[in-house]
């Protein structure tokens, strides 16, 4: 069987043979037939034409000499319904002429009578790949078109979502400029209608600390996600702003721009302020009347003192004084959060010696833990540490607080000791005891307010769950770190991180 030289296509082409003579047509059939088409035959030009217009035929052969209509007729037809048609004139050697003027109507080659077989599939054959390369450039004109419309669609739905979101977006590229603004982020910095894509984050954003915010992340100076630090401000309105932002990657890694959302929390700014001024000052009031019940009931229980037998009462009293006292401790606790949450936590700072600040502290606190058969110790450094810049009550806090709380958490007969020294530019101290020690599930949780660890251990120690909270806020007053190490029975260790300047 004979093969066809032509590749195989995906769909099978319709081609017409329009010839008056019946060899001719049977020739052109058989031969056009074994390479993969589906061929049709015509004798006349009229019938031709009829076909022409009920079957998308994508080849004709069409002879020039035929009676009634001849071949230049129908090919202007042909070409004026469709001139896509691919057109083979067949023609004989004494009707050239004939042919060139089919040419220039628009035929794409012609092949001379009377003709071989393989000039005949020679000349199909280029048709057929001429047909193929169109069929294959309209399938990607189709396809092109069809991403081009699912890009515009997927980039409006973008575009969409983005301007309908309550936070406000802004996307910047490396050199610091807005490529991209939704119409919140213009409402939450107040921007006008000329201000945005194209302009430098410095000229829409007027505050050092967002435009420095913007520029480190740029830089790729917070690659890791989870790391990244928020920011907040105020605006000339007192609208407080929160920003987040994340760096935008290239292919490779590499930092391209940085996409920043802003959220409005001014409501949860005014609703912090009003809690801070209502906790001021029901405390206010409430220390005067509780100081005034506390120093009565001292002197009532000096009265009994010397009475036969007042125990009963004195023990009632005592426990009165005792729930007293601890209602002012947490009355002076609340007043601190509350002046730490203000900003009017600290004082006129100065310059501290810390050794000669904490050695007073253990000092003052060694008659507590010498009631309880305990060593508390401090060891001075060899040589003097540099002098920290704050405010001596702030420090007088931090350590008081955390020094107290290691004696009450570490049982009869322990020790407490405390180490300072030089670290990374800044003075470390450490408060380190062997008492009933933290687990794991507690440690997250030990800085939040009223939080306090109850077992067996630590039921009958009192107190009011505000000592690490006020120990925390004071020491991020300071630009410090606070942390701590500690596993069950095993004792505690609380590192404070102050830096020097």
């Amino acid at each position: 069987m004979e093969k066809s030289p032509v590749n195989n296509f995906p769909e099978i082409i319709k081609v017409l043979v329009v010839d008056d003579e019946q060899d001719i047509r049977d020739a052109c059939e058989r031969i056009i037939s074994k390479m993969g088409c589906e061929v049709d035959k015509a004798a006349r030009g009229d019938q031709a034409l009829d076909m022409f217009g009920q079957a998308p035929y994508s080849i004709i052969l069409l002879d020039m000499k035929m009676p009634g209509m001849d071949g230049l007729d129908v090919l202007r037809h042909i070409m004026d319904k469709n001139d896509e048609t691919i057109v083979i004139v067949i023609t004989g050697y004494a009707t050239v002429e004939t042919a060139i003027k089919a040419m220039k109507l628009g035929a794409y080659d012609f092949i001379p009578k009377p003709f071989e077989t393989d000039q005949l599939r020679i000349v199909v054959g280029r048709a057929l790949e001429k047909q193929r390369l169109k069929d294959e450039r309209e399938k990607l004109e189709k396809e092109r078109k069809r991403t081009l419309a699912d890009l515009a669609a997927e980039k409006s739905r973008i575009r969409t979502i983005v301007e309908s979101l309550p936070n406000g977006i802004m996307v910047t590229n490396v050199d610091g400029q807005v490529v991209l603004m939704n119409p919140t982020f213009s409402w939450h910095l107040g921007l006008d209608e000329h201000q945005g894509l194209g302009d430098l984050v410095k000229e829409c954003v007027a505050d050092d600390g967002f435009c420095k915010f913007v520029r480190d992340i740029s830089q790729g100076k917070h690659m890791d996600p989870g790391n990244i630090p928020t920011y907040e401000f105020s605006l000339a309105d007192e609208k407080y702003l929160q920003v987040r932002g994340r760096p935008v990657l290239g292919d490779t890694g590499e930092c391209l721009g940085t996409v920043v959302v802003t959220s409005d929390i001014t409501t949860i700014k005014v609703l912090d302020r009003l809690k801070s001024e209502f906790v001021a000052k029901v405390s206010h009031e409430l220390r005067s009347p509780l100081s005034t019940i506390h120093e009565q009931l001292a002197m009532v229980i000096r009265d009994l003192a010397g009475q036969a037998e007042p125990e009963q009462d004195l023990h009632m009293l005592s426990r009165a004084k005792e729930k007293t006292s601890g209602l002012i401790s947490l009355i002076g606790d609340l007043l601190d959060l509350s002046r730490i949450e203000s900003g009017t936590v600290c004082h006129e700072p100065r310059p501290v010696q810390l050794e000669d600040l904490l050695e007073s502290i253990v000092d003052f606190l060694k008659i507590k833990a010498e009631s309880k058969k305990q060593t508390l110790t401090f060891q001075r450094p060899q040589e003097d540490l540099p002098k920290l810049t704050a405010d001596p009550l702030s420090l007088e806090s931090i350590f008081g607080n955390l020094i107290t709380n290691a004696i009450h958490y570490t049982p009869e007969k322990g020790d407490i000791r405390v180490d300072t020294g030089l670290e990374g530019g800044g003075i470390r101290v450490d408060i380190i005891d062997n008492g009933f020690g933290i687990a794991e599930k507690h440690i997250e949780k030990i800085f939040e307010r009223f939080y306090r660890v109850k077992d067996e251990n630590t039921r009958y120690i009192t107190g009011t769950g505000l000592g690490l909270p006020i120990v925390k806020g004071l020491v991020d007053s300071l630009k410090g770190s606070l942390s701590v190490k500690s596993a069950p029975g095993k004792g505690s260790t609380f590192t404070v991180f102050l830096p020097v300047g």
